[in-house]
């Protein structure tokens, strides 16, 4: 697998963060990628932390990384791209420590709609 730099993700991020006042988030601890040459056959973008335990032994703040995999990702239309974001940012716990919030009862089809209709507006 290849890895690379994804300003664009990056601006979405961004953008997606501030749009839905998700303030619990700090900008410049979440860092994007595109992956090409995945095996997942069914995953379009992950998210990763930066563990408790190398948080400690860097003597790092947490960071989250946002990896889209290109061959699904890039194909998408703006609409699902933004959804895809809003998807891996519920991820992230209030506490942004390094966790991970769940698919059940929390990141699920309903929320991501409904934070997608806000951030379109009117």
């Amino acid at each position: 697998m290849r890895y690379a730099d994804a300003a664009d993700v990056k601006r979405l991020v961004d953008e997606v963060t501030v749009k839905l006042g998700f303030r619990h988030i700090p900008l410049e601890r979440v860092l994007c990628v595109r992956s090409r040459g995945s095996k997942a056959r069914w995953t379009t973008a992950r998210i990763h932390a930066l563990s408790r335990a190398w948080q400690s032994a860097l003597g790092l703040e947490p960071r989250y990384l946002i990896e889209v995999i290109s061959e699904r990702y890039d194909a998408l239309t703006e609409e699902e791209k933004e959804k895809t974001i809003i998807h891996e940012l519920l991820h992230i716990p209030e506490g942004f420590r390094g966790g991970f919030r769940p698919h059940k009862g929390w990141v699920t089809k309903r929320r991501i709609d409904e934070l997608h209709r806000r951030l379109r507006g009117p």
